[in-house]
């Protein structure tokens, strides 16, 4: 699916948009940090492209030389004053918020007197109404304060020390998020709602926006399609209704993933990496601009798995059946066409060191699991329990194949685990990795369920992790809703492989040992240095084979 329209077309520009400098590494809550006036300037050269106006939220860190660099660049700035607990921090920042407003009289145009101080619980509204109050008459310019509409509402006495009201209007947070095609009409309902509780008075919306990557909430999907569809429709209503919009935010912030996941860090409409528009004006939008590539690696992976299935094959003393070759086309459909959304998803998702560790390890077995099942598919062996690989060293299967399959199996499993705890312990951040455990999960039930183990009993481990994925399952179903697609595909994958794990059963250790011990005697060097899957299919306990021939 592709939107054809670009949310900006170059020739009207936006009305404002929010403004932070912090790439990369830097974040607000270095106290240290001060932001070189080049690299500002270098941001709003860009954004006096495509806007008239910036919205800044403090003047720490540097920022407090914005108005002087925006007014050399032809920008207007709405002037945020960032206050909080600390009171003679907040003295200090208005002192100095008061001078810029004084220094720059043709640059700002309006001073923000706190931004969702009152959400943060940080401040009650009588001490938020003195500080607005003291604000006033030292400066020429209209005073106002910022907040989610929900909080305009419940504290209406503020609207009497302000100037006009600045409302945050963020759908994708709300409690009942709506869906990125209704978004934009919610929220020009909400406004006509506080626009009747404050007559007279102008409503600004603060904040408008929506991300383009990012777990799913309810029906509000995170993609590129959606925040240019929600961008292009707001700003659409505001022409037709003359009011006004600052859209949130001019670029990406890279820091606000610690805070708020993956989600946090793509509200902008520029990328943070090479600080460019990311839907360039003419220019179709899809939520995949890279499918091409994409694509081919999902072919290649596709391919790959065939191939493993023909190589395995060759050892094999009959042909395989029909039920064996469908099974193998399943892990590699799913793979090839899940690959390259697993790719973007790892490269989007993936955060710090532990996040990049985590991705790029689901993903590796995403990739692993369809070869190496395949594999064992077709060579008549069953999937190896946990004991079989990390067993005592009398239990472990002497057979590399084997050993590599069970080790993309236990790390599917214990990464899937830390998924599935933080989904039900700290769900609101979290992302769904549904492509790389997809990719994984349904080519080892598959061989699970086809080459089941002729023997041994069913380990404590697999059966407790088995539980686990069930009982998460459910509640991630319970607690994220039906209209979330993310989240009903991830349990339904979670039941998958509880499904799976639930069939794994221990191979005979002293058995298998003793009869691999005593044929490989007899063979003599040439069969311990094969060690291929034909051997491993003869030496290791029979699995009772549902594959015909």
């Amino acid at each position: 699916m592709t939107l054809a329209r670009a949310p900006i077309d170059g020739e009207t520009k936006l009305e404002c948009v929010s403004y932070a400098p912090f790439r990369n590494e830097q974040t607000p809550h270095d106290q240290t940090l001060v932001v070189s006036p080049e690299q500002i300037m270098e941001d709003l050269r860009e954004l006096a492209k495509v806007s008239k106006c910036i919205r800044t939220y403090s003047i720490d860190n540097g920022l407090d030389k914005v108005p002087e660099l925006a007014s050399r660049a032809g920008l207007k700035v709405l002037l945020g004053i960032w206050i909080g607990r600390d009171r003679a921090k907040n003295s200090h920042l208005i002192d100095i918020a008061v001078g810029l407003a004084k220094d720059h009289p043709d640059t700002i145009t309006a001073i923000i007197v706190g931004s969702e101080v009152l959400l943060r619980g940080e401040m009650v509204a009588s001490d938020l109404r003195e500080i607005i109050r003291s604000v006033k008459p030292r400066v020429d310019v209209p005073v106002t304060y910022a907040d989610v509409w929900e909080f305009w509402l419940r504290y209406r006495e503020i609207g009497a020390d302000v100037d006009f009201v600045t409302i945050h209007f963020l759908p994708y947070w709300e409690d009942f998020p709506p869906r990125a095609e209704d978004a934009a009409a919610h929220v020009d309902g909400i406004r006509k709602q506080v626009a009747a509780a404050f007559p007279g008075k102008e409503i600004l919306i603060g904040e408008a926006g929506w991300p383009s990557h990012g777990r799913m909430r309810e029906g509000a999907l995170a993609s590129r399609i959606n925040q240019a569809r929600f961008i292009s429709e707001l700003l659409d209503r505001a022409r037709r209704e003359n009011f006004r919009v600052n859209l949130f935010e001019a670029y990406d912030e890279p820091w606000k993933r610690r805070w708020e996941g993956t989600v946090g860090g793509y509200w902008g409409l520029f990328d943070s990496v090479d600080r460019k528009l990311k839907y360039p004006a003419g220019e179709a939008i899809g939520n995949h601009p890279f499918w091409k590539l994409q694509m081919a690696c999902g072919l290649v992976l596709c391919i790959g798995v065939f191939a493993s299935g023909l190589l395995a094959m060759r050892r094999r003393p009959s042909p395989a059946g029909l039920t064996a070759w469908i099974a193998v086309a399943i892990s590699a459909t799913v793979g090839g066409i899940l690959f390259g959304i697993g790719a973007e998803k790892m490269l989007h998702e993936s955060f710090g060191y532990g996040g990049w560790l985590l991705q790029g390890l689901l993903l590796a077995a995403g990739i692993a699991a369809p070869l190496l099942s395949t594999h064992a598919l077709l060579s008549g062996r069953a999937l190896p329990a946990f004991v079989d690989v990390l067993g005592p060293p009398k239990g472990r299967t002497p057979f590399f194949m084997t050993n590599l399959l069970g080790i993309t199996l236990i790390v599917t499993t214990v990464i899937a685990a830390q998924i599935a705890l933080s989904l039900v312990f700290d769900a609101r951040w979290r992302d769904f990795p549904f492509a790389a455990l997809t990719m994984a999960v349904v080519p080892l039930w598959t061989l699970a369920f086809l080459n089941r183990s002729g023997s041994g009993a069913r380990p404590l481990a697999e059966a407790v992790f088995a539980a686990l994925f069930v009982l998460a399952a459910i509640y991630i179903v319970l607690n994220e809703g039906v209209e979330n697609w993310q989240a009903m595909w991830t349990g339904a994958i979670y039941f998958v492989l509880a499904g799976t794990l639930w069939q794994a059963r221990a191979a005979v250790a002293e058995v298998a040992t003793t009869v691999t011990t005593v044929v490989l005697r007899e063979a003599g060097p040439e069969s311990q240095v094969l060690g291929n899957a034909g051997e491993e299919a003869r030496l290791t306990p029979p699995a009772r084979s549902h594959v015909p021939g």
